[in-house]
Order: structure tokens, then sequence, then C-alpha cells
């Protein structure tokens, strides 16, 4: 029977590299050795910290003025001169949120981009500065409470946009973000039981939404802001009086499958914001509500198969507790990620199903590669074009990302990114023959310091790994002298599960060694750390390293 049960015991190293990887883009071997000496609760702690930004916006250089650093700002405080809208500050925008995932500690950036493919918002779907906001809505509500964060993503300024809801007038509604309201974001429809009649709602309760919606516009000039957030929004339409003008104020009337409830009907800002908190209220008392978000939830975090018995043992509960919770999302995840069935131990299948279960996305396979082998990366500050533009833009959005099926930021559909909720592929559809070329690309990519894809291949990336210096300096292996500890430790950290003998064999004897006897490779890197000559090192270190995030169990996690 699967459990929720909190896993006993210190975690060690293999289960803490597997709540770091599932929970965070940052992965350190530093970082599992902390956690490996801690319980699951203790572990928790940590990981679901909200821990502060490296800069809490992008800064540019403006590209009229030669020999000067500007450090130029552009998003805070709201109401400061915008620039050109342009493709290149939009990627120093997206970049900007990458550079702080690679560098958070704790599940904040993760579940940031939890909410963005459950909330999916185009970037192009606002000015940058209201794309920056929405970003800084999905962190606010990141480890706080669901019910808030949607209520308040109703009149984010790039969602009004992005699902036509700033069209919606009480003469002329549109549909469409009610639609998804209440299909994606909250309840689900379940399965049609009649023409217009599905599970958890009808046809008309979208009407009937759709008309509590009615008014809204976009402020792209950013100067309404929410009390609570601190971040601009949208509002309500009125007339110089304060009454509201495009919004529908009769009564609205729902169906049986919301208890046939009645909104009433407002005149002003304050009652049309009243008729939406209602409508919030009113689809959040329907405990499928709770379900459908603990479901998604277990895809992204645990493993994307709900057979009845997770739905049962795992999703009803977490439900339950999220529901005594008011909707707050941290209790629920600490009750899913220090559980006995996160780790894998809930039952006695000496097979993995859960670690090492799920294909690595773009974003992990990157950002944890670079963490792991502790990457310089330019200063965002001292360098902005290379930081932004060089590597960030054109080596991670375009190469890294795009390559391997990933336009972060820009999901093909409002439903996300297809890896995350079409069935049955799931995550599948990272690795995929359009994929694969680009997926391994990347170990060549850090280890040359080159693009590899695309236009002019060997141009430089703005990075590089210099493994023998890192094997030495960084990588933390007390005798790198000694090939098996330099292998095994590799293994142990890399890897989502420790390789059979066999396995272990091959990268041992045919990749590290190269047939050679072990004596050789100690001999070579004394050789280096007299003469600092790494040539002979170098090679046999960037034969493993690619063998390793080559394999397929790399490619899990």
């Amino acid at each position: 029977m699967a459990s929720l049960n909190p896993l006993p015991g210190t975690l060690g190293i293999r289960r803490a590299a597997h709540l770091l990887r599932r929970s965070t883009y940052r992965y350190t071997r530093a970082r599992v050795d902390e956690l490996a000496s801690m319980g699951a609760d203790d572990a928790l702690d940590t990981v679901l910290t909200d821990y502060p930004l490296q800069l809490i916006q992008p800064v540019f250089d403006d590209p009229t003025t030669t020999g000067v650093v500007e450090n130029t700002t552009w998003m805070l405080p709201p109401g400061l001169p915008q620039p050109a809208e342009d493709f290149i500050l939009r990627r120093y925008n997206l970049s900007w949120w990458i550079n702080e995932a690679l560098h958070d500690p704790g599940i904040g950036h993760k579940m940031t981009f939890f909410f963005h493919q459950y909330l999916a918002v185009a970037a192009n779907s606002g000015g940058n500065a209201n794309y920056f906001d929405y970003l800084r809505l999905l962190r606010w509500g990141a480890m706080g409470n669901f019910k808030k964060l949607v209520t308040k993503m109703v009149v984010d300024n790039c969602m009004l946009r992005y699902l036509n809801n700033n069209e919606n007038t009480k003469n002329n509604p549109n549909e469409n973000f009610a639609r998804e309201f209440l299909e994606l974001f909250t309840i689900g429809k379940g399965n049609q039981v009649a023409p217009g009649d599905y599970t958890n709602y009808t046809e008309d309760d979208i009407v009937q939404a759709a008309r509590v919606m009615t008014g809204i516009r976009t402020r792209f000039n950013r100067d309404i802001i929410d009390a609570e957030t601190g971040i601009p929004r949208g509002d309500f339409q009125t007339n110089v009086g304060g009454a509201v003008t495009q919004h529908d104020t009769d009564n609205k009337t729902f169906s049986p499958r919301f208890q046939n409830t009645v909104i009433t009907g407002g005149n002003t800002v304050a009652t049309a914001f009243q008729e939406l908190d209602a409508l919030v209220n009113m689809v959040f008392a329907q405990p499928e509500t709770a379900k459908n978000f603990c479901r998604r939830l277990y895809r992204f975090f645990v493993h994307r198969d709900i057979t009845d018995e997770i739905e049962n043992d795992i999703i009803a509960p977490l439900a339950d507790t999220f529901i005594a919770n008011h909707f707050e999302v941290k209790p629920v995840l600490r009750q899913l990620l220090q559980s006995s069935h996160f780790f894998d131990e809930d039952d006695s299948d000496n097979a993995d199903e859960i670690v090492g279960g799920i294909i690595k996305s773009p974003l992990e396979l990157t950002l944890q590669a670079i963490s792991f082998f502790n990457i310089t990366i330019p200063s965002p500050t001292q360098n902005p074009q290379m930081h932004y533009g060089l590597f960030y833009s054109q080596a991670v959005i375009d190469r890294m990302f795009a390559g391997a099926n990933l336009t972060i930021f820009f999901p093909p559909d409002v439903a996300g990114y297809a890896a995350y909720h079409q069935s049955p592929d799931y995550h599948r559809q990272w690795f995929n023959s359009s994929t694969i070329i680009a997926r391994y690309k990347l170990p060549v990519m850090l280890l040359t310091g080159t693009r590899q894809i695309g236009s002019n291949p060997n141009g430089p990336i703005g990075i590089k790994l210099n493994i023998a210096p890192w094997l030495r300096d960084q990588s933390g292996i007390a005798t790198p002298s000694d090939a098996y500890s330099v292998v095994q430790e590799l293994l142990d950290y890399m890897l989502p599960t420790p390789p059979d003998n066999d396995r272990f064999n091959h990268f041992f004897d045919e990749v590290f060694l190269d047939g050679l006897p072990p004596a050789d490779w100690t001999y070579e890197w004394q050789n280096y750390l007299t003469s600092g000559d790494a040539t002979e090192v170098t090679l046999a270190l960037e034969r493993l390293v690619r063998a390793i995030m080559y394999s397929p169990e790399y490619q899990t996690f």
C-alpha cells in the first residue's frame, strides 16, 4: 500500500540526492552531503526555506554607451521609464529568472516553474515589465496559498491578455479565461456525462463564471498595485464616478454541480471583487479542486502515473491536508516530500519506480550539471552582455533548452508544456529523436566552452568546465589519485541509483582507464600535480564525464 508516513531515519547520500534533484534546480555535492546527515523532516526545513534572490531584477547595459557598465534597471520600482520593448530585453528578463533558479538552494524556483506550467502565460503576452510582474506573482505564491494565488492571477496584467479576459465585456462576453479557469487552473472538468455537462461543471457554469469576470482591464502602465503582494495588477474599468462600466452587474446562477449557487452582482470595483472572491470560494468548496491540484503536484514531483492505489492512498489524503490547511501549499509539499512513498520505500519491490523514474527536463539537465560542476557564470553586474546575451540567451535558452524541446516561458498552449500533462507519453517527450542531439551535446558544450549546435558551432558560450582543476579543488573527492574513488564517487553523486557490478566495470575499466591498469591513472595524476600538465588526466576525466552524462541513468532523476 502506498504510504504518506514520514520516512524514518537519516536520508543518506542516495535519498538526499533524490530529494535535492526533485525539489531544486541547484544540485551540489556539498548540499547532498548536508542533507544526507539529516532526517527527512529536518531536510525539508531547509528545502522549503524561501531563500533571497541574487538580484531582485535584471540589469542591462545601454548598447549606445561604450566603455561603461551602467547596470541599468527598468523593472522596479514600477513607474520607471521603460526601454523599447524588444526581443533582447525580453531575453534579459527570462535569463534573470533562469540564473536565480540556478542559484536557489531551495524549492522556490522549482515551485515557481510548477505554477508557470500550471497557470501558463507566454512571455510575449505583455511588456517585459509586466511579465516580470507575472514571474514575481508566481514566486509570491510558490509556497503560499494556492487559493489566493489563483484569485490574484485573474487580474494579472499578462494573464488578462494571454487568455483574452481583457476583452470580456458585459455586452460581448469572452469565455476563454473562464473555461481555462475551471478546466485547467482549478477543478478540472472530469468525464463528460452529457452534452455540455461534465462531472465537475457544465458549459453554463463557464458562461456564468465569464460574467463574473467581465470588465477587467489590463493596466500596462503598472499604476495599480495589489495591497497584499505589492505587485502591479489589472483592474475593473470604471467611469469618473467610480461605477464599473463593462462589468455584468446582474446576479449569476450556477448549476447543481455547484449547488445552484447564486453570486450577487456588484456595481462598484469593491463589489465586483467580492463577486470574484465568491466565485473562487464556490470552486474551492468542491473537494475535486484540491484533488486536481494534488494530482498535478504528484505528477510534477513524484511520478507521472496515478493508479487507483495512488489516488486512494496518496492523492486523497494530500487533498485532505490541503483543505484542512486552507489551501496552503507548504504543508502538502512537506507531507509528500518527506513520505516513504516519495523515496520509494513503501513497498517490498526492490525495483525503483520513483527514484530515477522521471526523465529530466532541459531545466534539470542543464542547471543541475552547471551547479554540480560549480562552473563560473559571467557576472550579471560586471558583464551583463556576456551574462544575459551570450551565455543565457544564446547558449542556454537557444541551444540547451530550445534544442531539447523546451521553449522556456513560451508554452505551446494554455495547458502548459506537454511533458507535464499530456498522456500517455508525459516526460518521455523530453527524450526522443528530435531532442537527443541537444541533450547529448550538453557535456561537450560544457567541456569545450563552445556552442556545438546551430550556426557558429565553435563560438564561445561564456563558460567552460576545466575538469582537472575541478577534480583537484572542488569535487570533494578526498583521494583523486585513486582511480576507483574517482569513478565510484562520481557515479554515487551523478546517477540516481547505484550501478551494478557490470555497469560499474564498464565506466571504470572501459571508459575511465581505457584498458590501462589503475596505477597508470595514479602516475598521471601525480604528474599533473607536479608539472601542471593536465593533458592525460583531462582525456580520461572527459571520457568519464561524457559517458556518465550520455548514460540512460543520468538522463533520469
